[in-house]
């Protein structure tokens, strides 16, 4: 599960390299948009309702001034709880540029809890990410780095990437971001597979634009999360195919409130 909703709204981005500041034109959000999902497990060749989560986004102010505060929700239900708990609560702060600022993520996962924390400042054609990783009976690691590139949480990038303009993509081409953890910086890979119509929980179809999570171990490619993005202006998750250590699970968007722009990735029967 530690590697399902943690990563699941870092995903669908471009690889991006900058100097001097990380902000981004946002044609894609607005504040008061709230996504529903529901998660389901694979047990036993039977799909089980597992949990939920819940991504909001409002303006604020940060270190005095206006930001955007964009908070995910995760948890289990009380029937997982029994073999797997998780309640997670990721926040992000950017700009109104969609700079990234600060990220925190706490994370109750089985019998673990951790708390990372990132911050970021731009100084000198560079991106300056300090961060910090505590966890129960272990001792605090922390991590500076100053990088050339933007380096993103794991939802600032997605507001960013929401705006982006996928037209032009390739399928089997290969995006690559770098990723701020919490205690290091890593180097994500998507590959775009293509366009699938995809019909989520409320019975509603979309007509989606389809990518892969994927990692390398000794050369090889290891498919992590497939994932489903509405193929309009909103670019909004409607579906993710979780592949874990112990199963699958699949999560599905449930309810949407405050979208920028009309659905026009309905696909009518």
């Amino acid at each position: 599960m530690k590697r399902t909703f943690i990563i699941f709204f870092s995903l669908w981005v471009i690889s991006l390299s900058v100097s001097a500041q990380c902000a981004a034109k946002n044609d894609a959000i607005q504040p008061g948009e709230e996504l529903a999902y529901k998660l389901k497990f694979n047990w036993k060749f039977i799909w089980i309702n597992a949990g939920s989560a819940k991504m909001t986004l409002h303006q604020t102010t940060f270190d005095g001034r206006p930001a955007y505060r964009t908070e995910l929700k995760s948890y289990t239900n009380k029937t997982i709880d029994r073999y797997f708990k998780m309640r997670d609560t990721l926040v992000s702060v950017t700009s109104l540029d969609l700079e990234p600022i600060f990220f925190q993520k706490k994370a109750e996962e089985g019998k673990h809890y951790t708390v990372d924390e990132v911050w970021f400042s731009y100084l000198n054609q560079k991106c300056i990410v300090k961060q910090e990783r505590r966890q129960l009976g272990k001792e605090t690691i922390s991590d500076y780095k100053e990088s050339d590139q933007c380096v993103f949480d794991m939802l600032s990038i997605l507001l960013q990437a929401r705006s982006f303009d996928p037209t032009y993509y390739k399928v089997g081409e290969k995006i690559l971001f770098p990723m701020a953890t919490g205690k290091q910086i890593e180097e994500q890979t998507l590959i775009y597979r293509g366009k699938k119509n995809v019909e989520v929980e409320d019975g509603v179809k979309y007509r989606c634009l389809v990518f892969s999570l994927v990692e390398y171990k000794k050369n090889k490619e290891k498919e992590v999360i497939t994932f489903y993005v509405t193929d309009d202006l909103n670019h909004l998750p409607v579906r993710l195919d979780l592949y874990l250590n112990f199963g699958s699970a699949k999560a599905f968007l449930a309810n949407i409130k405050g979208n920028r722009h009309p659905l026009t990735s309905i696909v009518e029967d």
